[in-house]
Formats: C-alpha cells, structure tokens, sequence
C-alpha cells in the first residue's frame, strides 16, 4: 500500500508542476483530473482559442527511460477519443484541439525538469 501511496504523491507532484509550467507558458488551465467512463485526461487547458489536452508523465529516475518514452500510440489513441468526450459532455467550443504531453523529472535537489511537447498527436 505504501507503494501505491507513494506513487500517486509522485504523480501529483507532477501534475501540479505541469499545471505551473503551463499557466505560465501562458495557458489557462481549465480542470485537472477530468474523467469519464473511457478514462481520464490530466490537464484541460486553452491556448488562445485551442483546447488542449494534456497527459503528464512524472518519473523520480531515468532508469526505466525518460517520462515521455511510456507515451504509446495507444495512450494517444485513447487522449483523442477522450478529447472528444469532453467536447461533447462540456459543450466547449474552440477553434482546435490539439494534445500535449508534458514530461516531469524530478531531480534529487532543485526544481524538476520540465519537457512539453506540443501537438503530439
């Protein structure tokens, strides 16, 4: 259990400096955690007039690869058909939507670093 917990206090962490690197790239971050029965998406944001939905991936260590390499085509797959759920429950309208994944590393000492990785699929 202990394990688990850790974890998910692992991927909070993440979200939370996704959420921070977003707003101040300029978007607005419109909910976090959203689900449905066909999933979750991590972060709902707008950027300008584009919806984005963003998938988080943190890691403490390199040594299963980098955040972005557990990205598959699948989890894509799956952030599209969720991307058009949430249009449909939300009534949101934009002028696009586009998917982004944002990486987080956490270091051992200091800020984590941060990749973002615009319009991946």
């Amino acid at each position: 259990m202990v394990a688990v917990a850790a974890k998910d206090a692992v991927g909070r962490y993440g979200e939370d400096v996704a959420a921070r690197h977003l707003v101040e790239q300029g978007y607005e971050v419109v909910r976090r955690n959203w689900r449905c029965e066909h999933g979750e998406i991590d972060i709902v944001a707008r950027d300008g007039g584009c919806l984005v939905v963003c998938e988080v991936k943190t890691r403490r260590s390199t040594r299963f690869g980098l955040p972005v390499e557990a990205i598959t085509w699948r989890r894509l797959g799956r952030l599209r058909r969720l991307a058009g759920c949430y249009l449909a429950v939300s009534g949101s309208h934009s002028a696009g939507v586009r998917i982004d994944v944002v990486s987080v590393l956490c270091q051992p000492r200091g800020a984590a670093q941060v990749e973002h990785l615009r319009g991946v699929a």
